[in-house]
């Protein structure tokens, strides 16, 4: 009885003793079900963690390096106690890594010393990470481009204004309008640069600027005279008018600010941006450049062309294009006095010239009623197309539509370089003839001036998607504008630095270095970076006598002979190397009677 007692007692737990809860670890969904053939034994993770721990501190007695190798060890791309299955950053495709890279990288090669080469590679590392950011940024951008696309067996040229307006929501529709002003007509017009204020200037003396989202106004004068062309300045509180004598500037109140007097009878006005240059082209074919951050005439050039009625720019590297009644287009910069570049483009008179935003393709029309696309990397034609009627105003969108003004009808051209353009993009008739062509940045919106006012045209993918907020901001308050007009100041580019090719301004040009150095000899009569002569340092115990300094003296002498003659060895061993290298020319019958 006593033995049972005591087996009963030993199951019977104690009185006023607790009973033990056995807990079984939770199983997270990311750790997955227990691999086959583990012993049940096995240290648990976190057990082998905190091993693992008291192994470092144990051996390192709590060191820096100890503590660094267990956060490295902790980080190791673990998440929520599993290795990462993708460590690193996410690869990014070639093609969107290209399309933000600009210019060509540096050659460490040919820099001087290390310090330089360090530094440029320094450079290139920010570039690289600078372009990759950009690229992996473009995935958050909040718009996409897109253009018109018809239905099956429809030509989208057959599609109306008012269609496109119907399709499209309301803050689009509306910026398809009509201003009848029948008064003043036919009228110029300019966007400003982040594309949200437009300049309307009508031929007998109508000058207006407005807010064309809002329909707002911001001035409106009469300037009693003749208007030629008008244009906006760097921002949209001054523009320009080129009346029937003089140049005027205004300010957005409609106050006069400055009349130019050396600047008479101009035509046709150009505005380049990064250099503060306003360039104008005269009836009496003078082309003149005015800086107009410091009110300073920077260039008058004799162009010899006649009358100037036909004038563009090239957006990438500020060089400014002319037509001329004899066909041709000529190519200027301030810097030079005679044409860079003439190109025959033309039988007969040029009407109108564009130059898309890459500053790659020249399109032109002229008398003979032809629409050329020019590749001005090589000055080549590359597409010709005969209209109807010829164009006589032309204008490139950001993202290379092509409008073309034939009389009363206005035609959109799209992938014109890549190939002919069999039919328009789109097509609009209007009531007058057209007076003024241009593109607002930003938007699908084609801005069109004639003789009854002014019409804005939908244009389905002619406009960049996004924009730059710190280059051109359309939204941007009066706080931040005055910001970007400070430093677009301070970052002004020089005019002596407008050529054909911008990549030149990095390089060297070894051939005039060469030459300035034959000048500088010449003037002087020795070479200032000539090597000196060796003169041997003194030493002190008899060793700087008479024979020993003649004996150093002729020691390094030698060796500047002998590395002259190793050089000129390897120059001939290599040319010989060459020689034996070219394969042997036939032999002839004839070879025989040579001496």
């Amino acid at each position: 009885m006593e033995a049972a007692a005591g087996k009963g007692a030993q199951r019977k737990p104690a009185v006023g003793g607790k009973k033990k809860k056995i807990t079984k670890k939770l199983q997270r969904y990311w750790e997955g079900a227990p691999q086959l053939g583990t012993p049940s034994d096995a240290p648990s993770k976190a057990k082998r963690r905190r091993n693992e721990k008291t192994r470092l501190r144990a051996g390192a007695q709590g060191s820096l390096q100890a503590r660094k190798v267990l956060r490295a060890s902790e980080a190791a791309g673990r998440i929520s106690g599993k290795r990462d299955p993708f460590p690193g950053a996410a690869p990014l495709p070639r093609h969107k890594v290209r399309k933000f890279q600009r210019g060509q990288k540096s050659q460490l090669a040919g820099a001087s010393s290390q310090r330089l080469r360090d530094h440029l590679a320094l450079l290139e590392q920010k570039v690289e990470l600078a372009v990759q950011q950009a690229a992996r940024m473009e995935l958050l951008l909040p718009e996409e481009p897109g253009f018109l696309e018809g239905d099956p067996g429809e030509d989208t040229c057959t599609i109306t204004q008012a269609d496109i307006a119907e399709a499209t929501d309301i803050a689009s529709a509306t910026k398809h309008f009509e201003l009848t002003l029948n008064q003043f007509g036919p009228y110029r017009m300019d966007y400003t640069r982040p594309g949200r204020h437009l300049l309307l200037g009508g031929r007998r003396g109508h000058v207006a600027a407005l807010d064309w989202q809002t329909k707002s106004l911001l001035c409106e004068i009469n300037v009693m005279e003749t208007v030629t062309d008008v244009t906006w300045l760097h921002t949209e509180n001054m523009f320009a008018v080129a009346q029937r004598r003089w140049l005027y500037v205004y300010d957005n109140q409609g106050v006069e600010l400055n009349c130019l007097k050396r600047f008479n009878g101009v035509l046709r006005m150009e505005f380049l941006p990064y250099h503060f240059l306003l360039a104008t082209a005269s009836e009496t074919g003078f082309l003149q450049y005015l800086d107009i951050s410091v009110g300073k005439e920077v260039a008058t050039i004799c162009t010899r062309g006649g009358r100037l009625g036909v004038m563009g720019q090239n957006p990438a590297n500020a060089i400014v294009h002319l037509g001329h009644s004899n066909g041709t287009v000529t190519l200027w910069s301030p810097n030079v006095k005679e044409p860079l570049v003439r190109m025959l483009c033309h039988q007969g008179g040029v009407r109108a010239v564009a130059v898309d935003s890459s500053g790659t393709y020249m399109a032109t029309s002229g008398l003979d009623r032809k629409l050329r696309i020019y590749d001005l990397r090589a000055y080549r034609p590359l597409q010709s197309l005969v209209l109807p009627v010829g164009a006589g105003h032309l204008s490139f969108s950001q993202r290379g539509l092509l409008a073309a003004a034939c009389g009363d009808v206005v035609q959109v051209y799209r992938d014109v370089p890549v190939q002919p353009p069999h039919k328009p993009y789109l097509l609009h008739t209007l009531h007058w003839a057209a007076h003024g062509l241009r593109f607002c940045p930003f938007e699908d919106v084609l801005g069109v001036g004639h003789g009854s006012g002014f019409t804005s045209l939908l244009v389905p993918g002619a406009g960049q998607a996004n924009f730059d907020a710190l280059e051109n901001n359309p939204f941007r308050s009066r706080k931040q504008r005055q910001e970007w007009e400070v430093k677009a100041l301070l970052e002004k580019i020089p005019s002596e630095l407008i050529t054909l090719d911008p990549g030149q301004l990095g390089r060297v040009d070894a051939i005039t270095m060469e030459q300035k150095h034959q000048e500088q000899v010449e003037r002087l009569g020795f070479d200032p970076q000539a090597k000196p002569a060796f003169q041997p340092r003194r030493k002190l115990k008899g060793r700087s006598s008479a024979g020993s300094l003649l004996r150093r003296k002729k020691k390094v002498a030698n060796e500047e002979q002998r590395t002259k003659i190793r050089k000129s060895l390897e120059q001939q061993q290599a040319v010989e190397r060459e020689q034996k290298v070219a394969p042997r020319a036939k032999r002839s019958a004839l070879d025989r009677f040579r001496k």
